[in-house]
């Protein structure tokens, strides 16, 4: 905890303010920070408070697991100030958490729903996985009518991915357990935004939704690209023209802070860069990209190049343009990034084929994935 105050104070600012930094929004993750104790959060919002100043309305987000939440700690979290909350519960079904080797039960998963509306948290999120070899068509709809049922503000969900070198890809190497399959991935998820559609809510970022009004700040900062600070080993922190990155190594993390030195790498982003960056992220959204801000940011022969891809892409392929802004629509998670990344992000260095079809170009880059 001390060498996380002490990084939070030596922290230089991202934009050179000479003021003391207002902040609109905090997020505590990237781990389990809900095992931490009242007095733990108390002594890393004392650090942060010395260092920034909290805007009036301010979100203040914890993840959480399911098994961690009490009546006790909510009390504690919502006196120190933490006013909305995600939680890892990636499943109702007993089955697919005992497959996912989670620590929680699906009893815990629908409990701590009722606990957290108890509490008086009118704004929080849930994480469910779709796509794992055991949830069929059926079992998926279950999961998200209990979102529906519960009345849960937002969701962020996400394919079941199978990470290289871990326990469950070793699993499936040796035949143990069934390997994901795609297509039903994707069916999942267009059956998931229908279902959403339908109940009202916002499908405002492709993995997430939220009923009017209760979009997460924090994500929807950095999708439109604002600057960040991130504390701890492995944070991140982003400026709009570079990137800085913490070691991920504890010891040695703790140790460069009691010399008062930051251990961190830093990568100065090209124009270039800058703008995949945003194409990436802004595409992400409802809201798609913005080309006049495009135009203010990078010059008008950037807006006109992408302008000229949007177009030429229009024609029944899931993307409009309207409005100076470029949203593509109706793409599953893995189709949009990767027509993102071949048909935007090469647009502005030349070679594209305009007259290649969608279809073509996500089995194009298929291919160079598995090379």
């Amino acid at each position: 905890m001390a060498a996380l105050a002490k990084e939070i104070s030596l922290s230089p600012s991202l934009n050179n303010e000479t003021e003391k930094e207002i902040i609109s929004t905090l997020y505590f993750g990237g781990g389990t920070p809900s095992i931490l104790t009242a007095d733990d959060l108390k002594f890393i919002f004392t650090a942060l408070q010395k260092r920034f100043e909290f805007a009036d309305d301010i979100e203040i987000t914890l993840e959480a697991n399911p098994d961690d939440i009490t009546d006790e700690k909510l009390e504690d979290w919502k006196a120190i100030g933490i006013n909305r909350l995600s939680v890892g519960i990636q499943s109702f079904l007993e089955d697919e958490l005992k497959w996912m080797n989670r620590a929680h039960t699906a009893t815990e998963s629908l409990i701590c729903i009722d606990k957290i509306k108890n509490a008086g948290y009118d704004n929080f999120s849930i994480d469910l996985i779709y796509g794992s070899p055991l949830l069929n068509d059926d079992e998926w709809k279950r999961n998200v009518d209990q979102v529906i049922e519960k009345n849960i503000p937002h969701i962020s969900c996400y394919a079941l991915t199978v990470e290289p070198k871990t326990a469950l890809d070793k699993m499936i190497l040796l035949k143990k357990k069934e390997n994901v399959d795609s297509e039903k991935q994707a069916r999942q998820f267009l059956l998931l935004m229908k279902w959403m559609e339908g109940a009202g809510y916002e499908h405002y970022e492709i993995s997430n939704f939220a009923k009017p009004g209760l979009r997460s700040k924090h994500n929807s900062s950095y999708w439109s690209g604002s600057s960040y600070y991130g504390f701890g080993p492995s944070a991140h922190s982003f400026t709009g023209k570079s990137r800085k990155w913490n070691i991920a190594n504890n010891a040695l993390y703790i140790t460069s802070l009691q010399k008062n030195i930051i251990p961190f790498e830093e990568e100065i982003l090209t124009a270039t860069q800058q703008l995949n960056e945003y194409i990436m992220t802004s595409l992400r959204t409802m809201e798609g990209l913005d080309l006049t801000l495009v135009a203010e940011k990078f010059g008008t022969d950037a807006k006109t190049k992408l302008q000229a891809a949007g177009k030429k892409w229009e024609a029944g392929e899931k993307l409009k343009t309207e409005n100076q802004k470029i949203v593509l629509e109706g793409l599953t998670p893995e189709e949009r990034k990767l027509l993102q990344s071949y048909v935007f992000s090469r647009a502005m260095r030349g070679g594209v084929d305009y007259t290649v079809k969608v279809k073509d170009a996500l089995e194009e880059q298929k291919k160079k994935i598995k090379q």
